[in-house]
């Protein structure tokens, strides 16, 4: 398998969380540095040579479905002329004109095992990668990818260390305190969010069941579910705090994930 693999991003939930900005939109289509999140994601992705996405769409989704249908009027300078023919003249070319972008309704209220089903005719006997369409990482794809063929199992779970959302004080024996640690890493892994699945994974699916269950359940009592492990960044975007997080450190120049221009 090489890192040419489609990617599946599920970006149909609700996002009750963060809802200062769901009101009005779905949560991949919060802007970090102008740009939503969705796209982060994707540029981080074709950055490893993915080139390929199946976005899985519910709430909202025709925001997400009206952004890549006018993606190169949004992304460049333009002259429309406004006769019978109405002819679009771009006068920059964007970088992602290699990407093909398939959005496929999966319901508003679909649990995201239902979700990878129903795109399943999009990936038809072939791997995939999936991932969620609102965390930002600096994850290595090729390191992801060869990890799994290693392993050689239906399917690879990428393991994270996320940080602590408060500081720790440490205590002696006599309850003295002895110094103080703000938002360490917590001590065990949860999953990140970034999956290598065979077609075989599609046995373990309905159409209203949470992947993050039965399925991957399942699959860890069969052995058949590895974890990599990513020592490095990675943040989820569940909250307003977080997302104004996000977008200070794209601000400031120091955002992880950023991959090329």
């Amino acid at each position: 398998m090489s890192e040419s693999l489609p990617a599946v991003i599920l970006a149909g939930g609700l996002g009750t969380r963060i809802r200062e900005e769901t009101e009005f939109k779905p949560k991949p289509m919060v802007e970090i540095g102008g740009r939503p999140v969705l796209w982060h994601i994707m540029k981080h992705l074709s950055f490893y040579g993915i080139d390929r996405f199946i976005i899985c769409v519910g709430y909202k989704g025709d925001i997400i479905r009206d952004y890549f249908l006018n993606y190169r009027a949004r992304n460049n300078d333009f002259t429309v002329s406004l006769g019978l023919k109405n002819e679009l003249k771009l006068h920059s070319d964007h970088q992602e004109s290699n990407w093909s972008v398939t959005v496929a309704e999966t319901g508003a209220l679909t649990n995201t095992g239902g979700r990878v089903l129903g795109i399943q005719k999009y990936v038809a006997g072939e791997n995939f990668l999936c991932t969620y369409g609102d965390g930002l990482s600096d994850l290595n794809i090729h390191e992801l990818v060869g990890f799994h063929n290693e392993k050689n199992r239906f399917a690879t779970v990428t393991a994270v260390r996320p940080l602590s959302r408060f500081g720790i004080m440490d205590l002696d024996e006599q309850d003295n305190v002895k110094s103080f640690r703000e938002k360490p890493q917590v001590e065990g892994w949860i999953n990140g969010g970034y999956f290598i699945f065979r077609p075989q994974i599609f046995d373990y699916l309905n159409p209203d069941i949470v992947l993050e269950n039965e399925p991957l359940q399942e699959l860890a009592q069969q052995n058949q579910l590895s974890a990599f492990k990513h020592e490095g960044f990675w943040q989820p975007m569940d909250t307003f705090r977080e997302s104004k997080m996000l977008n200070d450190m794209w601000d400031s120049g120091q955002a992880p994930w950023k991959t090329g221009n």
